[in-house]
C-alpha cells in the first residue's frame, strides 16, 4: 500500500510541474543549457551565435589586393576617390555612410563644383543623406591623394576606395586600421566585366548578393535586346556615326571623341572616327574634325560639351557646316554621362538613345524617359528620369535639335 502511495505522489508531482510550466530537463539539455549560460557569463559566443555571426574572410579586391573583411558586419562607410560613392549607392544601404567628400555634399560653400550642372543620378537619388554627412575629404579631380586624418575623423569600419595604387591603398589600410576596399571598371564600363565584378564584390563585403546579382542580370538583358535588335543590320545599311563632345576630367569640346566608344559597339552602330593611335576618350585635330564632315550621315552630341561648344560657334558659326549630319538635321543629344567619372546608369540609357537615334525604325517603341526610369530605378531604386533633365547641363533630356536654334 505505501508503495502505491508514493508512486501516486510522485506521479502528481511530476504533473503539477509540468502544468506550472516547469518542465523537467534531461541531463544533456540541462548541461546545454549550462554550458550555454556559463558561456555568456565569460562574455562567449553560444553555440547558436557561432552559427550566425559573421565570419571573417580573405576578397580579392578589384587591383588584385587581398584584404580581410567580415561581410556583413560593417556599420560605418566611407567612400573615397571618383566613382566610389556611386558604385557603392547602387548596392549598399546610404544610411551606413558616416562621411562623404565635399564635392558630393552641395550644401557646401567651399567645394569642386565642375560637375554641378552636370546629372549624377545617385546625387539626385540620396543627396539629402549626404548632405548631413561630415567630410572625409575634398575630393573631385584634382584631389589624387586620400585624406587619411578627414577620414580617421569619421570613424568608419571599412573604406572603399576608387584610388587605383596598391601600395597606397595599404599604406592607407595600415594607417587607419580598417579595410580599405579598391573598385575598378574599365574601358567598357557598365557592360564590361570589371564592372560586374565590382558590383559583386561589394554585394559580398555588405551580404547583398542578390541585389548585386539583380542589377548585373538587369545589365545582361537590355544589352542582349539592344544587340537582338541590331543585330542583324548589313554593314553597307550602317550609317556612318560621329560622336561628338565625350566629356573626360571635366573637359569636352567639338574636339573630343573617341574610336571606341562601347555604346556604339553595343548598338552595331559604325564609328567613322577610325585609325587614331589609341583608344579612351580623346581629342583629335581639326584637321581630323574636317575630314568626317562628308562622312557622317549623324552626329550624337554629349551634352558635356554645349557649354564650349556655343562660344565656338560665335566666332565661327560655320564650325559644323560640313557636315552631312547637319545639313540633313540630323544631330541627337544624349546625356552626359562622365561627371565624376561614370555615370553607369546613363551610360547604358545612351545606348538605348544612341541605338533609336541611328535605327529608329527598330526601336520606334522604345520611349527614352521610361526607359531611363527603367533603368535608374533598377541601379538606385529611384525613377530619376524627370530629374536627370532638370539639371542645367542636361539641356532638357534626351532630343533631336535643331543644331542652329539650340545653339542661339
Amino acid at each position: 500500500m505505501k508503495k502505491h502511495i508514493c508512486f501516486i505522489l510522485a506521479l502528481l508531482t511530476l504533473i503539477l510541474a509540468v502544468s506550472c510550466g516547469n518542465p523537467v530537463n534531461t541531463p544533456s539539455e540541462t548541461s546545454e543549457a549550462e554550458t550555454a549560460k556559463t558561456a555568456a557569463s565569460a562574455g562567449e559566443p553560444t553555440a547558436a551565435e557561432t552559427a550566425t555571426a559573421p565570419r571573417e574572410i580573405t576578397v580579392a579586391d578589384m587591383i588584385g589586393r587581398d584584404v580581410k573583411v567580415v561581410p556583413g558586419s560593417y556599420k560605418r562607410v566611407v567612400c573615397i576617390g571618383a566613382g566610389a560613392l556611386r558604385m557603392y549607392s547602387y548596392i549598399g544601404d546610404a544610411a551606413l555612410l558616416c562621411g562623404v567628400e565635399d564635392i558630393e555634399n552641395t550644401t557646401l560653400e567651399n567645394r569642386p563644383k565642375m560637375f554641378d550642372a552636370a546629372p549624377r543620378p545617385y546625387v539626385l537619388a540620396f543627396g539629402e543623406i549626404y548632405k548631413t554627412l561630415p567630410s572625409c575629404g575634398v575630393g573631385g579631380p584634382n584631389a589624387q591623394t586620400a585624406e587619411a586624418e578627414k577620414i580617421l575623423s569619421c570613424a568608419p569600419d571599412i573604406v572603399i576606395s576608387e584610388y587605383e595604387d596598391a601600395d597606397k591603398e595599404n599604406a592607407l589600410q595600415a594607417q587607419l586600421g580598417v579595410p580599405v576596399i579598391t573598385l575598378r571598371s574599365g574601358a567598357d564600363g557598365v557592360f564590361g566585366d570589371l564592372f560586374k565584378g565590382t558590383v559583386t564584390l561589394l554585394g559580398q563585403i555588405f551580404c547583398r548578393e542578390e541585389k548585386a546579382a539583380a542589377l548585373i542580370s538587369f545589365i545582361e538583358r537590355e544589352e542582349a535586346e539592344i544587340i537582338r535588335r541590331t543585330e542583324t543590320v548589313k554593314e553597307e545599311e550602317k550609317p556612318g556615326v560621329f560622336i561628338c563632345g565625350l566629356g573626360n576630367w571635366g573637359t569636352a569640346s567639338h574636339l573630343t571623341t573617341a574610336q571606341n566608344y562601347i555604346s556604339f559597339d553595343v548598338a552595331n552602330v559604325r564609328n567613322v572616327v577610325e585609325d587614331l593611335a589609341a583608344g579612351g576618350i580623346q581629342k583629335i585635330d581639326e584637321e581630323k574634325f574636317l575630314s568626317l564632315g562628308e562622312k557622317t550621315d549623324i552626329i550624337i552630341l554629349d551634352a558635356a560639351a554645349v557649354k564650349n561648344i556655343k562660344p565656338l560657334l560665335k566666332e565661327d558659326p560655320t564650325l559644323f557646316d560640313h557636315f552631312t549630319a547637319k545639313k540633313n538635321g540630323k544631330i541627337y543629344l544624349e546625356m552626359a554621362y562622365n561627371a565624376y567619372y561614370t555615370n553607369y546608369e546613363i551610360a547604358l540609357a545612351n545606348t538605348w538613345f544612341v541605338a533609336k537615334s541611328v535605327y529608329p525604325d527598330l526601336f520606334a517603341d522604345v520611349d527614352m524617359t521610361a526607359k531611363l526610369n527603367e533603368i535608374t530605378k533598377a541601379f538606385l531604386g529611384a525613377e530619376l528620369a524627370d530629374a536627370v533633365y532638370a539639371c542645367g547641363a542636361s539641356f532638357g533630356g534626351y532630343q533631336k535639335i535643331d543644331f542652329d536654334a539650340f545653339f542661339t
